[in-house]
């Protein structure tokens, strides 16, 4: 046995074969190093943008002004409630909010108004009166009448389901979702919403926040749409007006 074993035959291996083994396992080496620099890179977050000294005074200069005129708003008597048939708003935000104070931005974090041109529905009451005086520079907001409801709900309404967006078009699967409301069709939706009733808060959360839409040749012009939508701030009825360029 210890003959027949010595008698084996090591098979040498070509030398080009070797090279291209070699260049291989390099080429993976350098592969499996960049992909590792790009994933702690995405880990890390986005990288870090170069700001200029000037952005860091506007923002400054923007918390400032909205700390302080939030705090004289706290010794000023609060506003008086709008008519009792006017109970719900809708809430846009037309205005960008980099470098707000913390307050600002907690509560357009609450009203869910993350994006611009983004808006949502809103009860009114003392609190949520008191929230839009706080975002007052930032979104306009209003009392949308029926039509602007329906034509919000009919062509942007979507909800979540896991981690996609799911527009509203299928009775049964609003019944399966918010039937414990009461709310088993899209115009239970509707009414529900317009009518402020008392399943009101979860057909909001129910629904996401309108993504509205801004036409490429107004976005190039920021300046001529801002002045074409108009002030931020209480717009009364003219909010359907601001609903109907955006929707």
């Amino acid at each position: 046995m210890a003959e027949a074993e010595s008698k084996k035959v090591i098979k040498l291996v070509p030398e080009y074969l070797l090279k291209k083994r070699k260049e291989y396992q390099a080429i993976k080496a350098t592969q499996a190093k960049l992909a590792l620099l790009e994933k702690r890179k995405v880990s890390k977050g986005k990288p870090l943008k170069f700001k200029r000294l000037e952005d860091f005074l506007k923002d400054s200069h923007k918390k400032h002004r909205d700390e302080t005129r939030i705090q004289r708003a706290e010794h000023r008597p609060p506003a008086p409630m709008p008519p009792a048939k006017n109970r719900l708003a809708f809430a846009v935000r037309i205005r960008e909010i980099k470098g707000v104070s913390p307050k600002v931005m907690k509560v357009v974090q609450m009203l869910r108004l993350r994006k611009i041109f983004s808006g949502t529905f809103v009860k009114i009451n003392k609190t949520s009166m008191s929230m839009m005086k706080v975002v007052e520079p930032y979104v306009a907001w209003g009392f949308p009448n029926l039509k602007s409801v329906r034509e919000l709900i009919l062509k942007r309404g979507q909800t979540r389901v896991g981690r996609r967006r799911v527009p509203l078009t299928d009775n049964a699967f609003i019944e399966q979702h918010m039937g414990k409301h009461g709310i088993i069709c899209l115009e239970d939706l509707i009414h529900e919403i317009y009518s402020v009733g008392k399943g009101f808060r979860g057909a909001n959360n129910f629904l996401l926040p309108f993504k509205l839409s801004v036409a490429r040749h107004a976005a190039r012009d920021k300046a001529g749409l801002l002045k074409d939508l108009g002030n931020p701030g209480f717009r009364g009825t003219d909010i359907n007006t601001i609903i109907r360029q955006l929707n």
